[in-house]
């Protein structure tokens, strides 16, 4: 038999935003109650008392807060180098036949020193992210190559995360969800397995740069 506590937390789990809320204990519980009543009502099939609801989410607030806190915040105090890159274009090609062996004819005419040159693949697009001074040799290697879309005027945030990273669920939302809070809009996430790379226009890069760095200090 469900009771009301699972009911409640059932419901939780299915709004990302609102558990990042009551970990952080900034919703009124009461409040709360009163707009979910009908949902665990109707989820458990009987009627519930609001005190009870209450009561389930003061359980789950305490609960949330150490596994939303604890694991992750240990994770993220941990961040090391934070790597910011300006004057970046994102190119999206199609896939094709061609595009790998044109990919690494690019490849050898950049100098990895001083370039900016990152790649992720799709099952049918490719994205390429180069330093603006790439531009020409980009658009002339890959001329024959389906171009999609072109961003220009992007900033990178290269963030290095300790090992353990991959070990803990809900990293990468921790810090994306500050940065949606903040109105910071992410063109594109590229990660490997200790380290994560987003894009964000020229203009925000400050604030999401400020954003990243105020999490060490949790």
């Amino acid at each position: 038999m469900r009771t009301i506590s699972s009911a409640v937390e059932d419901y939780i789990k299915s709004k990302p935003f609102l558990i990042s809320a009551l970990s952080q204990g900034i919703i009124n519980l009461t409040s709360l109650s009163r707009i979910i009543k009908s949902e665990i009502e109707l989820s458990l099939k009987k009627e519930v008392r609001y005190g009870a609801i209450v009561m389930a989410l003061k359980r789950l607030s305490t609960e949330l807060e150490f596994r939303t806190t604890f694991k992750i915040v240990k994770i993220i105090k941990d961040i090391g180098d934070i790597t910011v890159r300006s004057s970046l274009v994102d190119y999206n090609f199609k896939v094709s036949e061609t595009l790998l062996s044109n990919q690494a004819k690019l490849l050898s005419k950049v100098d990895n020193n001083d370039d900016f040159y990152t790649s992720s693949r799709g099952v049918n697009e490719c994205n390429i992210v180069v330093s603006g001074n790439l531009i020409s040799l980009v658009e002339d290697v890959l001329k024959d190559e389906v171009l999609l879309s072109k961003q220009t005027n992007l900033s990178s945030i290269s963030i290095k995360l300790p090992a353990e990273n991959v070990s803990i669920p809900g990293v990468y939302y921790f810090v994306f969800q500050r940065l949606s809070w903040e109105g910071i809009n992410i063109y594109e996430v590229i990660s490997t397995s200790n380290e994560f790379t987003i894009l964000v226009n020229e203009d925000q890069v400050d604030k999401a740069f400020k954003v990243i760095k105020n999490l060490k200090n949790l």
